[in-house]
């Protein structure tokens, strides 16, 4: 941002801090030195002044509990006065708002099943259209939240709107084959679509930012924690209801089926979101946690792996379920190591679990590479289909994602490159995944006559 000053904006943080009764002058000195040792150390490694100062303002918070005060209550208007962006709701007024929307989603979601053919082929309560568009209709509830919480310029909403309808509308227009592959690659590819112009919005003008991406990552691993949670609470809420309505002589199963589920699972979309911006304190504490404990163990998964394949001859003969599980177990991994990231702080030192990351990038790469040769070789004896070209599509970027990963990650490992250009690398690469998924919804289909 051309007009910021940060000799400024460490000035106004600095009054702040200082109006704190609990707080002498010695210790706001302290503060201010530590805080612009991170700032110097954040330039040092590329990022501009903006970026340096919220990044370190909100990793000081991390260590000290009344900076941890002020970037809580903060960050948002400063980041307000560095991209152009309002503050927003929050407290009572922010629940109401994700309640509406959430109430919103749970009407909507039911309304595309209404328009399903009688007999048609269903797909987790509905036809596959039916199905894609009700996805559709949830995450576009919560793109009008953010567009909301975060006043996101016209610009940004225009563009996740347009990229929304052209996806939706493909979904319910393309002549698809009955059982089709395309049809089903659709479904699939088009939450995934969905859900990174979703980030558009969230990003409210500052997408090209890469601190902000990486809060999109921090985000969608968070609002997966949530949701897991609230799914779980789900789940008993419905074998309750089932079973006391049972217990009385009323059969609840289909009302269940039909319309808890549904409703529920998209109204759990809004209600997890808002928890992520609300009770961040809370999440904060847990997620390293889950992505320390899953880390060594997704790591000990690919080692063994690897490891049984040779010993049983070589892992280059697999059938088409098990690539699919390799691909799935790939993106779980390429998550897990995005969203350790986002939890880490960018200044610290690395130490061994950056090392065992290293180990589970490189076991990653090799698995990828057994699943390519595994798919040249099928394509080779049967040809081309749908179902391979996206398969292949998929593990080259992800190869190629994984190769430089590991090229950084090792360089930051031996202290040769900072932890930000690793970073800035993952964020940048996430356009990638949005347009090998449109592609994917919308070319795919006419390039294999729709079959």
């Amino acid at each position: 941002m051309a007009d910021f000053s940060l000799d400024a904006a460490v000035a106004e943080w600095r009054s702040s801090v200082a109006a704190q009764r609990a707080i002498a002058p010695a210790d706001v000195d302290e503060l201010e030195a530590h805080l612009r040792e991170r700032i110097d150390a954040l330039t040092g490694s590329g990022l501009a002044d903006d970026e340096a100062f919220l990044i370190a303002l909100k990793r000081l918070g991390a260590v000290d509990d009344l900076s941890q005060e002020y970037a809580r209550e903060h960050t948002e208007r400063l980041w307000k006065q560095l991209v152009g962006a309002p503050a927003r709701p929050s407290g009572s007024s922010g629940l109401a708002l994700a309640l509406g929307f959430a109430f919103l989603a749970g009407i909507l979601v039911k309304i595309p099943t209404l328009f399903d053919a009688p007999g048609a082929e269903q797909f987790f309560g509905g036809g596959p259209a039916a199905f894609s568009a009700s996805i559709s209709l949830v995450l576009a509830c919560l793109a009008g939240y953010f567009a909301v919480v975060r006043r996101a310029p016209l610009l940004g909403v225009v563009a996740a709107t347009v990229g929304f309808v052209a996806i939706t509308t493909a979904n319910l227009v393309y002549p698809f084959v009955a059982g089709g592959m395309t049809e089903m690659l659709a479904i699939v590819h088009a939450p995934i679509a969905l859900w990174l112009l979703l980030g558009i919005v969230f990003a409210a003008g500052a997408w090209r930012n890469a601190a902000t991406r990486m809060d999109f990552i921090r985000f969608t691993g968070e609002w997966a924690v949530y949701y897991a949670l609230i799914a779980l609470g789900g789940a008993v809420l419905v074998a309750l209801t089932i079973a006391l309505f049972s217990a009385i002589g009323v059969d609840a199963a289909r009302f269940a089926q039909d319309w808890m589920i549904p409703c529920g699972a998209a109204g759990a979309v809004l209600v997890a979101a808002w928890l992520v911006e609300a009770k961040q304190a809370v999440i904060e504490n847990i997620a390293p946690v889950l992505t320390r404990a899953f880390t060594p163990l997704f790591t000990a998964l690919m080692v063994a792996l690897i490891v049984v394949g040779l010993l049983q001859g070589g892992l280059g003969e697999v059938d088409r379920n098990l690539l699919i599980l390799f691909d799935i177990t790939l993106l779980i991994v390429l998550g897990l190591v995005l969203y350790a990231m986002s939890a880490r702080d960018p200044l610290a030192p690395p130490s061994w679990f950056e090392r065992l990351q290293l180990v589970l990038l490189a076991t990653a790469v090799a698995v990828d590479l057994i699943v390519l040769v595994a798919m040249l070789t099928r394509i080779g004896e049967f040809g081309l289909t749908a179902n391979k070209a996206a398969s292949l599509g998929l593990n080259v970027i992800l190869l190629v994602n994984l190769v430089v990963a590991i090229v950084l990650q090792t360089r930051f490992v031996v202290g040769r490159t900072p932890f930000a250009t690793l970073e800035r690398w993952q964020t940048a690469y996430l356009p990638v995944y949005l347009a090998w998924a449109v592609v994917v919804v919308l070319v795919f289909p006419p390039l294999f006559t729709y079959a």
